[in-house]
């Protein structure tokens, strides 16, 4: 491999790979009509797409980029290395979704993880010794015995406090599935109307049901630091540390924050392949997701297009949806129109201002968006080869199929990660979680060489109240490289190439509003009823016709597929009552 550095710092459009990446659109030609039109060809709106052509309504995906998947896409940014540039690994697909739309046919393939996670040390070795690490996965003995090197008491521990956050998890299932409570329904109108609406009480009705005497510490989990409850578990600090990156990944806050907890629990509730609680890699990228319901959705009759940029929904003087403009100035019009956007996207840019009251705009405006995300995507031309773990001849060992947590030995180094971005600086020892997911997927990367994802916290949107600039970008993603140095000598002689997204980049180029993955904070006060606004829970908009069914609905980022589909029935439901 040549080795000079290529950066693209997510400053320009990626054009390598074009022709490779590029997404294909429908071959009819884009009608002036539809039943419905999507605004994103995430995979939201993507799954939200599917079901209303199979529900019987002509519908159209509009996407602005040249690609397909919003953040679940697959880019080569460097010739031969193909990068799954945004979200990275795979779990809280719905099952039935991925049933209903057959897309294992559709040509979704899943590498499984095991074992999941593996949190290496920086200490030095004893008698020859190599550094500790702690490794976990489906063996629950195995577990018991990496936990037990720090001690015992944990390794005991453990199992119990496994089943209980997994019946705690399991319990959310029903919300996930379908819209929140209709509360307006349940308390105002006829005694039918009522009695209709109270139908969307059952599924928190299965919820308590399936909690029964756990819900206090339901409530508790979802609403305290995650470290008052791992403090009450556990005693070794890498193995609190370990559990406390899952509850503030993605998320501006600390372990020792109110609702961080929730943030752990949104992350163990997920199945694949129906594993509680496991992550997998989509082969390919995780392109390979959105590729696989596109496909589904041209198998139903939808027209699916890229490089078609909206301006605006159009609004008729009765303030009705009637479809899209262009930014080219093509109209299409349409019954409804659907949203994949962040509602304020969808609210400030391309929803027309005359028609929202300021109220409302007001309240769109204080929506949290703030991210502590950078994503660095490295081509590297040799596998890391870590001190802790050592493996010879450059080949992988099952730790390297893992989520690699560096710099997470302990709870201290995570808070003061956090502060420094608080503070409006990047963290001087920044929270890693590394992937490596060309280790099981080859078709990654060329022989011999690998795709390395660095998902880095905490960074700012803005560092000390002025904008990124290169030479920012580059300082942090050399702090991190010289970190991942410390654990896995030699790491920094094998990068070929690197992708510098900070939170403005992540905007830019996803749509992603603050560089938030998840749409908007997963915080309590945007959840569930007021996701993403108390009055604004149930797909619906103030305008008539005009549909949210992005990550920014309930049940929020990382749920795929959920968004999608709860809006669909929504719209469905609604043209029904016409």
């Amino acid at each position: 491999m040549a080795a000079a550095v290529w950066t693209d710092r997510g400053r320009r459009a990626v054009t390598v790979a074009g022709t490779v990446t590029r997404a294909r659109s429908s071959h009819t030609a884009l009608k002036s009509q539809y039943d419905a039109l999507v605004i994103g060809g995430g995979h939201n709106g993507l799954v939200a797409a599917a079901y209303l052509q199979k529900g019987g309504l002509m519908t159209a995906v509009l996407e602005r980029r040249h690609v397909l998947g919003g953040a679940a896409v697959s880019e080569e940014i460097f010739p031969g290395f193909r990068f799954s540039r945004c979200s990275y690994l795979l779990s809280l697909l719905r099952p039935h979704i991925y049933k209903d739309l057959e897309l294992k046919k559709h040509g979704l393939k899943v590498y499984m993880r095991d074992p999941h996670a593996f949190t290496p040390m920086l200490e030095e070795g004893v008698k020859g010794v190599p550094p500790r690490s702690l490794t976990l996965g489906s063996d629950l003995a195995m577990n018991q015995m990496e936990i037990g090197k720090f001690s015992q008491k944990d390794a005991k521990a453990f199992p119990e406090f496994v089943e209980h956050l997994e019946k705690l998890a399991g319990a959310i299932h029903p919300l996930l599935d379908a819209p929140p409570v209709d509360i307006p329904g349940v308390t105002t109108g006829s005694l039918r109307m009522r009695l209709s609406a109270a139908k969307t009480l059952t599924p928190i009705i299965k919820c308590g049901l399936k909690l029964g005497r756990n819900i206090p510490d339901f409530y508790e989990i979802i609403t305290a630091p995650i470290m008052k409850i791992l403090n009450r578990w556990f005693e070794s600090e890498p193995l609190r540390a370990t559990l406390a990156t899952d509850a503030v990944i993605g998320a501006m806050t600390s372990p020792s924050n109110p609702g961080s907890g929730y943030v752990l629990l949104h992350h163990v509730m997920g199945e694949l392949e129906k594993e509680k609680g496991a992550w997998g890699y989509v082969e390919g990228g995780m392109g390979g997701v959105s590729q696989a319901i596109a496909s589904a959705a041209r198998s139903y009759g939808v027209d699916i297009f890229t490089e078609k940029d909206v301006r605006q929904v159009l609004v008729g003087l009765d303030g009705a949806t009637k479809g899209v403009v262009l930014k080219d100035g093509t109209e299409i019009h349409s019954k409804v129109v659907l949203s994949n956007a962040t509602p304020y996207v969808t609210f400030k840019n391309l929803t027309p201002q005359a028609v929202l009251s300021p109220e409302f705009i007001k309240t769109v405006e204080q929506i949290d968006y703030t991210s502590p995300v950078t994503k660095i995507n490295v081509a590297v031309d040799k596998l890391p080869n870590f001190l802790a773990s050592p493996t010879p001849d450059g080949k992988p060992g099952p730790h390297h199929q893992c989520s690699i947590h560096l710099n997470c030995e302990s709870v201290e180094v995570l808070e003061t990660a956090y502060k420094e971005a608080m503070n409006g600086r990047p963290s001087v020892r920044p929270m890693l979680e590394m992937t490596i997911p060309s280790v099981l997927d080859p078709t990654l990367a060329p022989p011999g060489c690998h795709v390395v994802s660095l998902f880095t916290q905490f960074t700012p949107y803005h560092i000390d109240g002025r904008e990124w600039t290169d030479q920012d970008r580059e300082a942090f993603a050399d702090t991190v490289i010289d970190w991942v140095e410390q654990y896995a000598p030699g790491f920094k002689k094998s990068v070929v190439g690197r992708d510098i997204l900070a939170p403005p980049d992540l905007e830019r180029i996803f749509g992603l509003t603050g560089g938030n993955i998840f749409h908007g904070s997963m915080s309590l006060d945007q959840l569930y009823l007021a996701r993403p606004l108390p009055f604004l829970s149930d797909y619906r908009s103030p305008v008539k016709g005009l549909y949210l069914c992005g990550s920014g609905c309930h049940p929020g980022g990382g749920v795929m597929g959920s968004p999608g589909w709860n809006a669909a029935l929504t719209v469905m439901a609604d043209l029904k009552r016409r």
